[in-house]
């Protein structure tokens, strides 16, 4: 059994961290395996040597972390944790940085995981960006934010929006209705972020104006697309040839922004995703990056997180059982 000492400095600090009726707490005891109780201004944890260093880095850290005004929940506590398990606990005080942008209701969008943050910084400062990632971890979301940030600083004049339709072969002829009413119920997540951000008065206006342009994948071909925030959302389901098609539409004063989820491509069997591919083959050009969201970054509810480990689990252990049977029958 070791015991460490870890003093917050603060009733304040030692109250955020602790949480409200100690959920905090609570959760750092239970995924850490931990005793942790307070004394005076410490929080004095015991435990197994390694439990005991990583939950100390945590509650160190996360004090720090509220200096800066921000929110400690139960989401940023596991976030924290699964850092401390990495030796990288003092990274949680990178997020303390100001928000990327606000929504028309005043509310701050701000990056909650380190690759949230490599993910919009690299946005920033490159033409081409590359965000691949699994469910829930903000890619077009965050996206999306950025796009209608740079509208708003007038660093581009229109935001165009875009994924394959209908499992990336975009046969929407069978379909009734006009164009829009085909492709709604694809672009909807598109949609939601946008009048999230704008309001819906304003999204109307700027969709009247030809301001924001949502479309489906195939209506890019043989276009320029210049001072422009492009993205294409679920590229993931995009072949080779689409995604070269998309790619070179790039114009001057543009950026692209390409989002997608590989574990959970819709194309035919034997048909390598585009996504994949142009991640393989474009990473080290200047201007182009490619950031790779995991499970850590998920931001929806934290079970969230442990239903893509346990399909990551499930698909890795399918593989080496598969790779055993060809080495058998070998």
């Amino acid at each position: 059994m070791v015991t460490k000492r870890v003093d917050l400095g603060s009733v304040d600090k030692l109250s955020r961290v602790l949480g409200n009726f100690d959920e905090n707490l609570n959760t750092i005891m239970h995924e850490l395996s931990v005793t942790v109780r307070v004394d005076g201004l410490e929080a004095v944890v015991e435990g197994a040597d390694e439990c005991v260093h990583q939950a100390a880095e945590v509650i160190k850290n996360l004090a720090l972390f509220s200096e800066s005004g921000e929110k400690i929940d139960k989401g940023r506590v596991i976030y924290c944790i699964e850092l401390a398990r990495e030796g990288k606990a003092a990274d949680i005080t990178k997020l303390s940085s100001g928000a990327v942008t606000v929504t028309y209701r005043g509310k701050p969008v701000k990056c909650k995981t380190v690759g949230q943050k490599l993910y919009v910084d690299a946005i920033k400062h490159s033409s081409v960006v590359f965000g691949v990632g699994p469910a829930g971890t903000g890619k077009t979301y965050l996206a999306v934010c950025l796009a209608v940030q740079a509208m708003k600083q007038k660093q581009v004049d229109k935001i165009i929006l875009t994924r394959p339709a209908v499992e990336a072969g975009e046969k929407l002829g069978f379909l009734p209705g006009d164009l829009q009413t085909k492709v709604d119920p694809y672009l909807r997540p598109l949609y939601d972020a946008l009048q999230e951000m704008l309001g819906l008065e304003t999204y109307t206006k700027l969709m009247e104006r030809g301001a924001i342009e949502i479309a489906p994948l195939a209506y890019m071909r043989g276009r320029t697309l210049s001072n422009a925030f492009i993205i294409l959302d679920e590229a993931q389901n995009t072949t080779s040839e689409q995604m070269k098609m998309f790619l070179t539409r790039l114009g001057d004063g543009s950026k692209m922004v390409i989002t997608g989820d590989v574990t959970q491509t819709d194309l035919p069997e034997g048909k390598r995703s585009g996504l994949v591919r142009a991640t393989e083959i474009l990473r080290g050009i200047d201007g182009i990056r490619v950031i790779h969201l995991t499970a850590k970054d998920v931001v929806r509810n934290p079970l969230v997180m442990n239903i893509v480990r346990a399909y990551e689990r499930a698909e890795s252990k399918g593989e080496e059982n598969e790779k055993k049977t060809v080495n058998k029958d070998d």
